[in-house]
């Protein structure tokens, strides 16, 4: 039979088409300028690789949260180890390196840049254009002249919120080397680095002041290379990190690096929903930093070198990412989540801290609910050794604040966790005093939460509170719902009052301390609520109050949250060293949890088509929307493998053995789907 030309034609677009539905390099798909504007993620273009301690990106004037403001044109040179993301008025930007022709005090004044995943580069109106590229801890300057006069300013003292404290450095003939003491996220603790700065070409060093340098280079290229090696342990070690290999091979290599670690899920759908999915999932892998050297030597929280046979991290925003940037990266880094664990373990034995210490190796934030992070992970199948911080754990409860409503239902929390690892270490006396202590979250519920009809419960930070109302902050019993439930008066009040919360804009999506509420249908007899909350959240225009104005206000956001622009999220809205990023992840991949500490997501219909996750041992995840359009946003029904699967809920047991979750999506809500078997966490389940 033969077929016409142009059945052949269209035959062969539609194979073409099918055999790229998966991006082959989703580094290509990232925009790195996403969230880099205002105060809409505090997020900035620095060239890094997958949770590596290196980052060198642009400086500009005048200084806002993250070193980098988008629309800035003057830029004051270039800095490094930026901590993406994490509030306060930034941290990090060590070193301050500015290339200039005639006077250090020129305008360095923006012509154009572009960025990717581990690069950046810039062209400057006085014809100066700077390139940047980094792996794991060592960096490329490369700067371009326009004629052979050569120069560059460097600031040692410089660092991000005045966090500078202290350092040292001594010149070489091609280089200068030394470490810094700075002052870390927010300014709480303390953290030294080390660096080794080599140069291509000797320089003439003139010194401004014992931290501020002016170097001239006489080579008659009008090139100029700048090798940067840091190290949380010694300059030996920020020596040894420098890399020989060319500025291009480097970036190559951080290219592919970012492809393999971001090609952990492949998603199929249109081109611009791809690029906010994979911008987001980039920001998920920035944190923790791996901060052990080659052969296992790294400092810890206490300052003590040590040496081991895994990767150490350092680099925390526990507080923030516990809810959804670690729990993903449980699933899709099963490897790095392991040594992240482990890290994560050793702080207890290092003299842990909720804040920093004065003695981190790294920039770090908070570690609060970390004994949360590592019972999930030991409920995933991750290697915990509780016994050996058994103590520390029990030290860190009895130090809980229940001064404030907030901190009384957070350190419940903690409480609870506690309770469950006794458990499991098969200790029934502490597991069963420890879930007694955990259920006196009842009685500050009852004082603070359950009357809702004060004129104070819609009001940002009232009574004590941390960036939060009482509305939102009432429903933070995640390891409780059933109780919660019925202090709320039954299931039916529970509902009405969920509705209430939904529908009068009370919920904040630009902080954590309700993040989990919209999955909290789920737990009543109308889960489809959830389901259409989380898509609008992801997907639809919303109205957000509750910014940093102490009240509702009277200019809310009216928008999209999430946005593939430098503007991306709502104002005020930190992304919190991937945790908001990773929010969007889950609900884009179809499932969210339920309970960190306990390995169970709701599903919701998933914002692509088709999605793959690559598990260990070369099996795949699959998941697939019949019925997919933008107005379906509730599912009809499920099938795992082939066969009916019909709770709302899957368990990460399932999700990892991989095989195939069929979603059919409706416009109209399933008011049975889910119903029969709902997962509601109790204080008493095991």
């Amino acid at each position: 039979m033969k077929y016409p030309l142009s059945f052949l034609l269209l035959l062969l677009i539609s194979l073409g088409n099918a055999q790229a539905q998966f991006q082959p390099e989703p580094s290509s798909e990232v925009n790195v300028f996403m969230g880099t504007s205002g105060d809409h993620g505090q997020l900035s273009p620095a060239a890094g690789a997958p949770f590596g301690m290196m980052s060198i990106g642009p400086q500009t004037y005048p200084h806002l949260h993250a070193g980098y403001e988008y629309e800035a044109r003057k830029f004051l040179g270039f800095t490094h180890n930026r901590f993406e993301g994490v509030g306060c008025t930034g941290s990090g930007g060590l070193i301050l390196v500015k290339p200039f022709l005639q006077d250090d005090k020129e305008d360095l004044l923006k012509v154009k840049q572009e960025g990717s995943p581990g690069y950046y580069a810039v062209t400057f109106a006085n014809g100066i254009e700077a390139s940047f590229t980094a792996s794991d801890k060592s960096g490329k300057h490369l700067y371009s002249f326009p004629s052979t006069k050569k120069s560059v300013y460097i600031d040692l003292g410089h660092a991000l919120s005045n966090g500078f404290v202290q350092g040292g450095h001594q010149r070489h003939e091609k280089g200068i080397s030394g470490w810094i003491e700075a002052r870390t996220t927010c300014g709480v603790g303390r953290y030294k680095m080390f660096y080794y700065l080599q140069f291509d070409q000797k320089a003439v060093i003139e010194e401004r002041s014992p931290q501020r340098l002016l170097l001239h280079f006489n080579d008659p290229s009008r090139e100029l290379q700048i090798n940067v090696g840091i190290s949380s342990v010694s300059e030996d070690f920020a020596k040894a990190n420098l890399d020989k290999e060319s500025f291009e091979s480097m970036r190559k290599r951080t290219k592919a690096q970012w492809d393999e670690q971001l090609g952990a899920i492949r998603v199929s759908g249109p081109e611009a929903e791809r690029k906010l999915f994979y911008s987001l999932l980039y920001r998920t892998m920035q944190s923790p930093y791996r901060i052990s050297e080659a052969d296992g030597t790294y400092r810890g929280t206490d300052g003590k070198v040590r040496q081991s046979k895994y990767a150490y991290y350092n680099g925390w925003a526990v507080w923030d990412n516990y809810r959804t940037q670690l729990p993903l990266l449980s699933i899709i880094q099963p490897r790095i989540y392991q040594d992240i664990v482990r890290s994560l373990a050793a702080l207890y034995e290092n003299g842990k801290k909720d804040y920093a210490t004065r003695t981190e190796p790294s920039n770090t934030v908070r570690t609060e609910h970390t004994i949360v992070v590592l019972l999930d992970a030991y409920r995933k199948g991750y290697q915990v050794d509780f016994k050996k911080i058994r103590d520390s754990l029990i030290s860190e409860n009895e130090r809980l604040d229940f001064s404030k409503p907030d901190k009384a239902l957070e350190s419940s929390y903690d409480v609870w966790a506690l309770a469950q690892v006794f458990r499991h270490l098969g200790e029934e006396e502490e597991y069963r005093y420890y879930l007694s202590k955990a259920a006196e979250y009842k009685r500050y519920w009852e004082k603070d939460f359950k009357d809702i009809s004060k004129n104070d419960v819609d009001r940002m930070q009232a009574r004590g509170l941390y960036q939060g109302t009482i509305w939102q902050y009432r429903w933070f019993v995640p390891f409780d719902v059933k109780g919660l439930i019925e202090l709320c008066g039954g299931e039916e009040t529970y509902r009405a009052q969920l509705m209430h919360f939904y529908q009068n804009d009370l919920y904040n999506h630009a902080n954590e301390p309700d993040l989990q509420v919209p999955l909290m249908f789920n737990a009543s007899t109308t889960p489809w609520m959830s389901q259409k909350w989380m898509r609008e959240l992801a997907k639809d225009t919303v109205i957000q109050y509750y910014f940093n104005d102490n009240s509702r206000g009277i200019d809310p956001f009216v928008n999209r949250i999430y946005k593939n622009e430098p503007k991306a999220f709502i104002r005020t809205m930190d992304d919190d060293a991937g945790a908001m990023s990773a929010w969007y992840i889950f609900t884009a991949a179809g499932i969210h949890p339920a309970l960190v500490g306990k390995p169970i997501y709701y599903l919701n219909v998933p914002l692509f088509e088709r999605l793959e996750v690559s598990l260990p041992g070369g099996k795949q995840w699959k998941v697939e929307v019949k019925n997919f359009g933008n107005r379906n946003t509730y599912i009809a029904g499920v099938l795992r493998n082939g066969k009916p699967h019909l709770r709302n809920w899957i368990t990460h047991e399932e999700i990892m053995e991989g095989g195939t979750l069929q979603i059919t999506a409706s416009d109209k809500p399933n008011t049975d789907f889910g119903k029969g078997n709902t997962y509601i966490s109790s204080l008493h389940e095991w």
